[in-house]
């Protein structure tokens, strides 16, 4: 049994990151607001990269998720791994606890800045580099999905409370696949094409992805991360991952092995699976190697 660190009860860190959350909410959604004005984009946007744009939300949500832990959590054996710093620091990180907060603080930025509604904020407390306990927060769907190293469940700001809807036992033509908006390439879209899944949806975020497997509204989730590309990070994956895993599903590389955290890179590359069913899992990573091998869409 993992236990967290001394001083940390796992109930008053989900009390208290539940209020954080929704406080994150109330700033992702007023800088939402101020996107519909041209003007303030040109203000929100603070760097010039299309490929991997920063906004002021992003460093709000950074600043005010790293301030609030460690003013509630002082002196506790953890370290916190976020995408923006790692952006804005000359520094590697370097972490000697098995405790790590690993911080997105808007996943799906350029959802938020098309204000699709396909965005949020995933937090995730990794023990021995791998999630144990995860949030993501959907801000524009009232959705906190909170994964407890146990089980997951759904709230709303409200408070009112949803469990999981995984939908098991389909083969995968009847599988209806969720996969990037603004992040696809022509090998996977061949991949895609040729497997004939039952239905196509397209969204942005890993994590408002993985939650629609949660919710029961799609099956699996392919990732394919060409060499020489930007592949997705830690961030993406850890509070996805999370809840994911506690309710049922799983996700893996295409040979079936978890995915590792804590490279230097903090890369995820090559193919990953999501999917709803761990007991299938395996059997679907070998039908869609095997869809790759017979029609070399892939080298393997």
């Amino acid at each position: 049994m993992i236990k967290l660190p001394s001083g940390v009860d796992v109930s008053n860190l989900i009390d208290d990151i539940r209020i954080l959350s929704w406080q994150v909410a109330d700033i992702l959604l007023y800088y939402s607001k101020l996107l519909e004005n041209s003007n303030d984009t040109r203000n929100i946007i603070k760097n010039n990269n299309e490929k991997d744009p920063v906004t002021l939300a992003d460093l709000k949500v950074n600043e005010i998720i790293i301030k609030r832990i460690n003013e509630k959590y002082k002196n506790i054996d953890w370290d916190i791994l976020s995408e923006e710093n790692v952006k804005i620091s000359s520094k590697n990180f370097d972490s000697k606890t098995d405790w790590i907060w690993v911080l997105d603080p808007l996943d799906g930025t350029k959802d938020f800045i098309q204000r699709t509604g396909n965005y949020a904020m995933h937090l995730a407390l990794n023990y021995k580099q791998k999630p144990y306990i995860g949030f993501v927060l959907i801000p524009d769907k009232n959705q906190l999905w909170i994964a407890d190293g146990k089980k997951t469940w759904c709230e709303k700001r409200d408070g009112s409370k949803y469990e999981p809807i995984l939908l098991k036992n389909k083969n995968l033509q009847e599988m209806t696949l969720v996969t990037s908006k603004n992040h696809g390439n022509e090998i996977l879209n061949a991949l895609i094409k040729k497997i004939n899944f039952s239905k196509v949806e397209i969204m942005g975020s890993i994590g408002c992805k993985i939650a629609s497997i949660v919710r029961g509204d799609s099956d699996i989730y392919i990732c394919l991360s060409l060499a020489g590309k930007s592949s997705p990070k830690d961030w993406d994956f850890a509070a996805p991952e999370s809840i994911l895993k506690a309710a049922g599903g799983t996700i893996t590389n295409l040979d079936n092995q978890e995915l590792s955290y804590g490279k230097n890179s903090f890369e995820q590359g090559g193919i990953i699976v999501a999917t709803n069913n761990k007991m299938t899992h395996e059997s679907i990573c070998l039908e869609i190697k095997q869809i790759i091998k017979n029609n070399g869409i892939y080298p393997l």
